[in-house]
């Protein structure tokens, strides 16, 4: 299973995003998944990364050339995918993804998180994504999808699609519960007739 994985190119202020980091990367590679990311060698970016070869995981990066031309990228990859900008990035990590996890971030990963939730929510992406609620980080954005839900803006499947574990231990129990075939234990997530959906 290919996990995509959006998350700072900073570390944050709070240790226990990076203890996040490396728990998640460990058991990607441990358990033969692939990280999908965005190919920097800063911040949760670089260091799940380097976690997920050193368990023995696959690991590619999709990475914008003027990233490559500053010298953050990493190195040693199974694969680097190199493309212009930003929303060729985005393209490319969806394409490669099956499931989707965002760890704290800045505005880059809340930009990555609307594309793949409005992409989740039109059924062209069959999800889910998991954003990990250390701390409270994600809160927020939780209380604003459950607003979004109490007044008819989004239907009750797609609260399902959109998942904020608070720890690392229940992340991987979602992520472990979820096949890209079959939902999560062959539940899908969407319903099986798909309706033609107004965006927004």
């Amino acid at each position: 299973m290919n996990v995509v994985v959006y998350c700072g190119s900073n570390p944050g202020n709070n240790t226990n995003y990076a203890k996040a980091a490396l728990e998640l990367g460990a058991w990607i590679g441990d358990s033969g998944n692939t990280l999908v990311y965005g190919g920097s060698s800063v911040g949760l970016m670089g260091l799940i990364s380097r976690v997920v070869l050193e368990h023995g995981g696959e690991v590619y990066g999709v990475e914008p050339q003027f990233f490559i031309d500053a010298g953050v990228e990493q190195q040693d990859l199974t694969e680097l995918y190199v493309v212009e900008n930003m929303s060729e990035r985005k393209a490319k990590m969806i394409e490669l993804g099956d499931v989707f996890v965002a760890l704290p971030g800045g505005v880059g990963t809340l930009e990555e998180i609307s594309e793949i939730m409005s992409r989740i929510r039109l059924h062209l992406t069959p999800g889910p994504c998991f954003c990990l609620d250390i701390d409270g980080f994600y809160e927020p954005l939780h209380q604003l999808i459950e607003n979004m839900h109490e007044h008819d803006f989004i239907e009750h499947w797609d609260k399902d699609a959109f998942q904020f574990p608070k720890t690392v231990e229940e992340l991987i129990e979602g992520l472990s519960e979820w096949h890209p075939d079959g939902g999560f234990d062959g539940r899908p997530i969407v319903p099986e007739k798909q309706e033609l959906l107004m965006f927004g």
